[in-house]
Parts: C-alpha cells; structure tokens; sequence
C-alpha cells in the first residue's frame, strides 16, 4: 500500500447508494475493528465502543503512516441482528444485537494492531475521562459478505424501519432471495454536527437465493 488509501474513492460502490433504489452489489472480504454488543444504538455501552473504536483507528492511521503507508480513516459501521428479524421493523431496540465497526487497510497485521492497541490503552490510562478497557474488547477480523442489496436512507435512524419492511416484506421476495447475514449499516454523517432530517446512511442486506 502507498499514498493515502481512502476507501470511499477506491471501493466508492461499497459507499453510495441512491434513496428508494436498492442495488444488488458484491462485496469483498475486508477487514474491520470490531467490537460488539446489545441493546439501544443510543444506549451508553454503544457510545462506549464508539468511543473506543476512534482512538484506535487514529492509532492505526499514525501507525501506518509512520510505515509510509497512510489511509483515510473510514466511516463508522455496525452489523444489526436479532433472533427475530421483526424486531428491527418493530423497533424494539432491547432485543437488538451488534458489532460496531471502523474498516482499515488489509495489510495492518495482528503485530502492529496489538502494539497500537497497547499504546493507545496507555494514552488512555492517563486522562481523566479515558476507557482503556473499551479499547482492550476491539479486535482485528475479516469479513465477507457477498452479495449485498443496499440503499441510501436520508434522515433520522429511528425512522428506517419502514424501508427495512418494504425490504423484508417486498424487495427480497419479489427477487427470491433471503437472508445470509445481520444487517449492515454504514453512518456517512457525523451524528453530532448533522441535524437528525440531513443524516445520510447505507442500509445493507447481504442476501442468497432461496
């Protein structure tokens, strides 16, 4: 790897969509920093690993970039799941399952992401409002989705649950196809500096045939 790799340029497929269309795209393996949890996305244990998720991408950036090798630090995703489906078109979040998740480059090895996992544990150790634990519960996977059917939703999360009906409901019965993995969503605004009716965010559904 050389330059700065930005992953919304070199994979921009992965990172579009157009509203009230969903394109049935293939996506490679990549690799992500994950870490997992339960319950409502506006809950204090996702903010949690949000919180941890950052300073551990930015890490990687400044530990890569050392190794002349720099990227641009990705758009925060997460994978949603639950043992029932319907709990997302019915918004009970309590049931809601999820791994929050930053993308980098596939060639940071198991190496350099634990010494960056320990060195920002210690930054983090020395300031008052720092979570050296969260950081401890990233790890370094791959993942492989395949065949995906995704959509851009403009405006608040709370009211994706309509689009995720017609999805359920109309779309993947109307292709003959069904579920092959959680539902993937990826956060194309910054929450905290977007108003909730601007945010803009790509809703993905890995599907196979029936």
């Amino acid at each position: 790897m050389s330059g700065k790799l930005d992953f919304k340029k070199s994979d921009r497929a992965l990172y579009t969509g157009k509203r009230g269309r969903w394109d049935d795209i293939e996506v490679p393996k990549m690799v992500f920093l994950s870490i997992d949890g339960q319950g409502d996305p506006n809950g204090p244990d996702f903010a949690r690993a949000v919180g941890a998720l950052y300073p551990m991408a930015y890490g990687l950036k400044f530990a890569m970039k050392a190794r002349e090798a720099d990227f641009v630090v990705a758009p925060l995703e997460a994978a949603w799941w639950a043992d029932d489906p319907a709990a997302f078109r019915e918004g009970a979040r309590q049931a809601w399952k999820w791994t929050a998740m930053m993308r980098v480059p596939d060639d940071i090895t198991g190496e350099i992401f634990v010494e960056t996992r320990e060195t920002v544990q210690e930054k983090l150790a020395k300031k008052a409002d720092g979570d050296p634990e969260a950081v401890g519960g990233i790890r370094l996977e791959p993942r492989e989705e395949g065949r995906c059917l995704q959509t851009l939703h403009i405006g608040p999360y709370t009211e994706e649950a309509e689009t995720l009906r017609a999805l359920h409901d109309e779309v993947m019965p109307a292709m003959g196809v069904t579920f092959n993995g959680p539902h993937h969503e990826i956060y194309l605004s910054d929450a905290r500096r977007v108003e909730p009716a601007k945010l803009r965010t790509l809703l993905r559904q890995p599907v196979r045939a029936i």
